[in-house]
Formats: C-alpha cells, sequence, structure tokens
C-alpha cells in the first residue's frame, strides 16, 4: 500500500488540488445551494408524475401523462437497475454536489488522457484545466444541460482508454474503453456520444493507413479487435437505455414524417431549418482566442452601464436615466450587445488565449501524427458547426451522414474542438520540453505562433471596425422600426444604433487586450522553458495557472455565485396560482389542461401541476407533434382539445394580468363508444378528417386497421357503459357493459411499442383513432379492459444489460490483475 501511495502520490496530490479548485469556484455548494438551472427546474415540473408514482410505488413509471398527452418516462427520466454505469454515476453524484460533480470529472478526465499521452504531471494537470474551464462546458452547467456535461466528461478517457489498447494494453485498454464508454452512453446525451464516434472513426482510419504503411496490420488488427469487444460490452451494459431510445426515435419528431402534403416537412429527421437554428456564425470561431468579441451572451448587462456608449446616447435623449428604455428596446427591436449569426446564446466558445497561441505552436512543431487527426478533426467540426452558414459541408453529412440528421444545434460539435485544441497545445510544450528541436528553432516557432494569434488580437484592440462590422443581419431593419418608434426621427435612431455597434467595439476591444496580455504571458513562460531559464516543474506550474486565470474570469461571466439558490426555493420554484390549486381539486384522474398564458407547447411550467396538452421535450412524437402543427397552432380546433381530454383551459386577463379558468363542458371524458367509423386511406387524410368531426360520435381510422373491426357491428346500443376504474400511468384499467360488441375509443396517445390491451386477463388487438389515440372494438357482455405499458426493448433490454454489467465487472477485474502480473513479472 505504502508503495502503491508513493508511486502515485504526484497523481494523487493533483486530484486533490482539482477537488479544491471545484469547491472553491462552487463555493455556494458549502453553503448547501443549489444551481439554479433551467432546463434542470424545467425537467423536474416534466418528471411530477414520474416521481409521484415512484415515490408511491417504489417503482417509476414507464409511461408519463404529464406533457403531450402522454409519452414514454424513459425519455424523461427512468430506472436502469442493472445498468451497472447507472450505479457508477450514481455513487459520483452522492459523494460531490451538482456541479462540482461534472467539472472534476472534466478535469480528471482530461487528465487522464494527458497522462496516457505521457506528458508531465504538472503539465497534464495545466492541460486539463485548459479543456475542464472552456467556457462551453460551464455555459451548458449554467443552462442545465447535465447529460451533455457528463457526456463531454466520459469524451476524454475513453479516447485514453482506446490509445492505450492501440499501444498494446490490449485487456487494460479495451476494458477501460468499455467502461468509460458505458458511462458515456449512460449519461444519455446521444448527440455528444455521435460526435465522438465520428473524431474516433477519423482517428482510426489514420491509425489504418499508417500500420498498412508499417505493416503492421496484425498488431493493430488485434487491438481493433479488443476495442470492438469493449465497444460491444459498453452497448451490452446500455442496452435498455439504447434500445429503448431507438425504437422511440423512429416514432418522435426525428423519425419519419407521416404526412405528405407537406412540402417542407421532412420525410426522416429533423427539418434541416430546426436542426440548424443554432449555427456557429464563421467569424464568431474567433470567440476561440477573444471571448466577447461578438458581444458574449445575449444580454443587455455591458449596454445599461453609465459608461457604455448607448446609454450616454440614450440619456442625452430621455433627459434620465435610460435603463428602462434600453430594456424596452431589447424587448422591442431586439437591441443587444451579442451580434452573431444565433438567435440568441448564452456565451461564446472560448478556448483560452494561451490555449490557442499554444495550439498555432503545436501546429508548427509536433510531429506526432496526432496532430493531423486533432487538425482533421477540428476543421470538419468547425464546417459542421458552421450548418445554415457553410451548407456545403454541412448538407452532404446531414442528407448522406447516418442518423447525423436526427441531431439539432450542430454548433454543440464544437465541443470537441474544445478537447482537440489543449491537446494538441499541450503536445506542443511536451515536445518543446523534449528537445527534439533545438533552441533557435523552438524560439522561432514560438514567435511565429505568438505573432499570429496576438498580431491578430492587437488589430482588434486597435482597429476593430477594420475586421468586423458589429452589425447584426438585420440591422437595418432594427433601424427602420427604430426610427418608426422616434416618430419617424431617423438622425436619432441612426445615433442609437451607431451607440450599438460602438459598444460592441468596445467589448470586442476590451477583450482583445485581455487576451493579447495572455498571450504575451503564455509566450514568456514557454520561451523562458525553452530557453532553461526557468526551472520546468516551475514553468508547467506556472504555465497552469496563467490558464486557469485566464479561463475562470472568463466562465466566471457566465457561471457565478447568482447562478445558485437555496435547495427550498428551487424545490418550490413553480408555485401554483389560483387556477392550479381549483383544478388540482378535481377528483378525476386523468384529464388534460390547456395552458395559453405560456408558450404551450415549448413551455414545462405548467407539467409541475396537471396533465397537459403542451410542454416542452426536444424529442415529442411524431404524430403529436403533427397535431399540433396543423390543428393546435395557427387555430385551435375545439373537436381535437375535447378527444385530447382538455377539461380545463388557462387564460390570462391581459387588462389586469388576472388568471382565468374555463371548465371544457364538451370534453370527451376517459373513453368513450363511438357511433360509427369513417375508413381513411392514409395520415393525410386522416388529418384532413379529424379538422371537423364529432369525436364523441365518430372514429376517425386508417384503413389498415379495418380488418380488427367487423362493420356489421358498428353501431352503439344507448344501454351500453364504459369507465375508467384505476389510473395509473403506465397501467389503466376500464369496466364495460355492452349488450352487443362496440367500438371504444380510449383518450390515450397511441405507441404501440410497448402498451399491450387485456380483456379479462386475454391479450386483444387495438388500433389507432382520430390520429393519435388508441380504439380497440370490444365484445358484447360485461368486461375488464387493461392497458399496460410492457415495452420488450426496456425488460429484455435490461436482462442484457445485466450480462453486460456482469461482463464488464469481469473485464475489469481480469484487465487490472493481468496488468498486475505483467508488472511482477517485469521486475
Amino acid at each position: 500500500m505504502n508503495n502503491w501511495l508513493k508511486a502515485n502520490g504526484i497523481h494523487l496530490a493533483i486530484i486533490g488540488f482539482f477537488i479544491i479548485i471545484c469547491f472553491v469556484y462552487f463555493s455556494p455548494v458549502l453553503q448547501g445551494k443549489a444551481p439554479a438551472q433551467g432546463d434542470v427546474l424545467g425537467a423536474k415540473a416534466t418528471a411530477t408524475e414520474i416521481m409521484h408514482y415512484k415515490e408511491k410505488d417504489g417503482k417509476g413509471p414507464l409511461w408519463t401523462n404529464q406533457i403531450f398527452g402522454g409519452m414514454p418516462a424513459y425519455q424523461i427520466w427512468v430506472q436502469h437497475p442493472y445498468n451497472g454505469a447507472t450505479y457508477v454515476i450514481s455513487l459520483i453524484k452522492t459523494i460531490f454536489p451538482d456541479p462540482v460533480d461534472s467539472v472534476l470529472l472534466y478535469l480528471v478526465g482530461a487528465y487522464f488522457l494527458f497522462i496516457v499521452l505521457r506528458i508531465n504531471p504538472w503539465l497534464a494537470a495545466a492541460g486539463a484545466i485548459a479543456f475542464a474551464f472552456t467556457s462551453y462546458n460551464f455555459i451548458i452547467i449554467a443552462a442545465g444541460h447535465s447529460n451533455k456535461a457528463l457526456a463531454i466528461a466520459f469524451c476524454a478517457p475513453i479516447i485514453a482508454s482506446v490509445i492505450l489498447t492501440l499501444r498494446g494494453k490490449y485487456w487494460i485498454g479495451a476494458s477501460l474503453t468499455a467502461l468509460f464508454l458505458a458511462l458515456e452512453i449512460r449519461s444519455n446525451h446521444i448527440q455528444m456520444t455521435y460526435y465522438l464516434m465520428i473524431a474516433l472513426l477519423i482517428f482510426i482510419g489514420i491509425e489504418i493507413y499508417h500500420a498498412v504503411k508499417a505493416k503492421k496490420l496484425d498488431q493493430l488488427g488485434k487491438a481493433l479487435g479488443f476495442l470492438a469487444v469493449g465497444m460491444l460490452v459498453a452497448f451490452m451494459v446500455n442496452t435498455g437505455k439504447l434500445w429503448t431510445t431507438y425504437e422511440y426515435g423512429k416514432e418522435s419528431n426525428r423519425g419519419k414524417s407521416n404526412l405528405t402534403t407537406d412540402a417542407a416537412e421532412e420525410k426522416n429527421g429533423l427539418s434541416k431549418e430546426y436542426a440548424y437554428g443554432w449555427s456557429q456564425g464563421i467569424g464568431e470561431s474567433f470567440t476561440f482566442l477573444i471571448p466577447d468579441l461578438y458581444g458574449g451572451a445575449t444580454s443587455i448587462d455591458a449596454l445599461v452601464k453609465p459608461e457604455s456608449h448607448t446609454y450616454k446616447t440614450l440619456q442625452g435623449i430621455t433627459g434620465g436615466d435610460p435603463t428602462q428604455a434600453i430594456g424596452q428596446l431589447a424587448g422591442q427591436i431586439g437591441l443587444q450587445q451579442y451580434w452573431g449569426e444565433k438567435p440568441g446564446t448564452s456565451g461564446p466558445y472560448y478556448f483560452g488565449a494561451i490555449v490557442c497561441f499554444l495550439f498555432v505552436f503545436g501546429l508548427l512543431i509536433v510531429r506526432s501524427r496526432l496532430k493531423w487527426w486533432i487538425l482533421g478533426t477540428t476543421i470538419l467540426f468547425m464546417f459542421l458547426s458552421f450548418g445554415k452558414n457553410f451548407p456545403l459541408i454541412s448538407d452532404l453529412f446531414f442528407e448522406y451522414f447516418p442518423l447525423y440528421n436526427k441531431f439539432r444545434a450542430v454548433e454543440s460539435i464544437l465541443a470537441l474542438v474544445g478537447l482537440m485544441v489543449p491537446v494538441l497545445a499541450f503536445l506542443a510544450i511536451k515536445e518543446a520540453q523534449e528537445g527534439t528541436y533545438d533552441q533557435k528553432t523552438l524560439v522561432k516557432k514560438l514567435s511565429i505562433a505568438g505573432g499570429i494569434t496576438g498580431g491578430f488580437t492587437l488589430i482588434v484592440a486597435i482597429m476593430p471596425t477594420a475586421l468586423f462590422s458589429f452589425t447584426t443581419a438585420n440591422h437595418q431593419l432594427m433601424v427602420q422600426a427604430l426610427t418608426q418608434m422616434l416618430q419617424n426621427n431617423a438622425g436619432v435612431a441612426q445615433s442609437i444604433a451607431n451607440a450599438l455597434i460602438a459598444d460592441r467595439a468596445d467589448i470586442a476591444r476590451a477583450d482583445a487586450i485581455r487576451s493579447f496580455l495572455f498571450i504575451a504571458v503564455g509566450y514568456a513562460l514557454v520561451w523562458a522553458l525553452i530557453t532553461k531559464k526557468i526551472n520546468i516543474q516551475l514553468a508547467f506550474i506556472l504555465l497552469g495557472c496563467a490558464v486557469m486565470i485566464d479561463m475562470w474570469q472568463v466562465d466566471r461571466r457566465y457561471l457565478n455565485n447568482s447562478n445558485f439558490a437555496s435547495k427550498t426555493d428551487l424545490n418550490n420554484h413553480f408555485q401554483p396560482r389560483e387556477v392550479d390549486t381549483f383544478i388540482s381539486s378535481d377528483k378525476d384522474p386523468d384529464f388534460r389542461v390547456m395552458d395559453l398564458t405560456i408558450n404551450t407547447f415549448s413551455d414545462a411550467s405548467t407539467s409541475a401541476f396537471h396533465k397537459t396538452i403542451g410542454g416542452y421535450h426536444a424529442a415529442k412524437l411524431k404524430r403529436y407533434q403533427e397535431l399540433i402543427d396543423n390543428q393546435l397552432t395557427k387555430s385551435v380546433n375545439q373537436d381535437v382539445l375535447d378527444m385530447l381530454n382538455t377539461k380545463y383551459i388557462i387564460t390570462q386577463d391581459p387588462k389586469n394580468g388576472s388568471y382565468q379558468m374555463k371548465n371544457n363542458a364538451t370534453a370527451a371524458g376517459n373513453v368513450w363508444i363511438v357511433q360509427n367509423v369513417q375508413f381513411v386511406k392514409d395520415a393525410d387524410e386522416e388529418m384532413k378528417a379529424i379538422s371537423s368531426f364529432d369525436p364523441k360520435k365518430e372514429a376517425i381510422v386508417d384503413v389498415r386497421y379495418k380488418d380488427q373491426i367487423s362493420s356489421k357491428n358498428v353501431g352503439a346500443d344507448p344501454t351500453a357503459s364504459i369507465k375508467l376504474d384505476s389510473y395509473s400511468p403506465d397501467h389503466m384499467v376500464y369496466s364495460y357493459t355492452a349488450p352487443r360488441d362496440i367500438i371504444a375509443v380510449f383518450s390515450e396517445i397511441y405507441y404501440d411499442k410497448g402498451w399491450n390491451m387485456y380483456v379479462d386477463g386475454v391479450q386483444k388487438p387495438y388500433f389507432r383513432a382520430d390520429y393519435v389515440l388508441r380504439a380497440a372494438q370490444l365484445e358484447a357482455g360485461n368486461h375488464k379492459v387493461e392497458f399496460k405499458f410492457e415495452p420488450t426493448s426496456y425488460y429484455l433490454g435490461e436482462k442484457i444489460s445485466l450480462a453486460g454489467s456482469i461482463l464488464l465487472v469481469a473485464g475489469l477485474g481480469f484487465a487490472f490483475y493481468d496488468d498486475k502480473k505483467k508488472k511482477k513479472t517485469a521486475k
């Protein structure tokens, strides 16, 4: 034990330092506070019903009716009791509070990668800080994208494990690949995992090229075989998660369109407009080096400062404090300091001035073939991040690359670039320190790198408008709107617009000067290291401190103590209104609400109290999205509200802001018996038919289900009745009495990948009606009907997950035993 501590003491000390800086940065967690993350609060609201039944039954349901009429709960929150990765992540989250856990994983994972790259531990620590404190990694934490943060954190150790395997450490490398990939997948952000796989494919492609060239295909083939087994085990561990997601994905808004009438509708996957909504501006890539070159976040914080040009200009016009006027202009005409291509942003992708300088230095001196992988991946990912702003390459991937069109916000691929850049940057320091180049050559190349990066920052600092316009694409429209607001005073409107441009230029200038100073510090430290003017270890520590100060200061702009609140306040974030309290007193266990006081179909707040026809989720059922687009957006179809059993509609008085509630007397109820069925040939006709019909009397059914309906028995008997007896989100029980066969329509969302219907315990077929609902022909008599959500993808998937988890543990155990045995033999 003492020998182990001695051998690993420096690593333990560095990890201890990482823990300290995490708690220092997030000091509010020591006061019992937690981050106030919008997406997390929304997710908690969405999971209200799931958590209620989990507390009640000890097990969370696999379906919830809390949003969009109903959808699988495993797209929101679900237990995976046989997935070993679940327990690893839970253990980490139990030991370290949010968001300390995420940033610590960033740090430790990247540190492992740098150590595998045989970089000095102190330099590796600096590299880990450079990656971990990349601004995007903190911005997503502030937003509440916790799963994305975890997925990004596991990318570095996966790459490290792959490298170990390729070096011939087959068992330990492959088993660690399996472990970290299992954790990556369990983090449940498939988009980040997908981008990582693209990067690894490029990496493997380069390795194959060099193996062929060196005639070492046998060795590479063996390594790839181990990696393939490791990946298989990781996928097995997550079978329950992956299978359900894959199955649902085909039915979600990322899947195939059901309608053919809308030419703008994507036939398969997301629409290009939606997927490209958040595309990185080409010029915005310079924020890698100068953080607020494009104004920073979508905000007016800099504009309301008394020293700003906008403040002074409006103060001269209004004669008083213009803060309120600036706020009004922001809301009415889009006045803001950010001027990039995105509809809005929480902040830029900043990789660090010193890191970008060292990256360029690395391009000039690094000889390892890793450089070409990093450069190729970086260039490709930058092009893909441009999306609509440079569609040439993005469109090729969107149209032809498997699964690429399933993901939105293409700019987020830059999270992987945020890992690539510091890796090459610190490989450059490694090579400079190892003496593979003579001192004169190194200083020359260092000066070139400093000249390129520092020179650019100086140009921006001295004459920012020479390179950038600081205006948005709709700048002239904003000026015109401002002119109209000022009673056609074009001169004053233009003076305000000019002040705004001047403020944006000042923001860029200030950060350019800042970046130049950090580049100068970085240059001085590396020069001192190369020329042996300073001790190597001290140089590494000072470089790490400089990088941390640089990144820390920028990160604090977007994630700081103001982002934290008491856990009590967070738990009580959504407060019931009087109308919510009244609706909640309704004893009916299963009805829906439409809240018109919010953006109904992109706001989760109502889900905190009611089952709603709206809500927020990035992957809702495709059919339901089509229903929203065609029946509930341009105008609200009362017939569709009725069939969805929308019992209450919440509105707000525009005069006094009071909330009002309307009881929808025509809501169809939980279940009803229809008199007749209208068959339609396809989804287009079905959508058209529900535009005007009486859902209580007629069911609109696709002709594909005709064989399940006996037309001679269609027609409701006045003495027949059916009712809901008991409700659980994934198990509903009905009873009915009917002297003849009936057609019953259930106001529940149709999803045949798991919902089974039983009549008196015997499974029976059911079909889809009214575009999104369930229906069935039921035989005469007194019977009990049950709907149970029993997805094979989850239950069988969990059994496979158990087998994968056992294999993972066994593989890790053998790998460490084998590694220890080889070390003893080597001695």
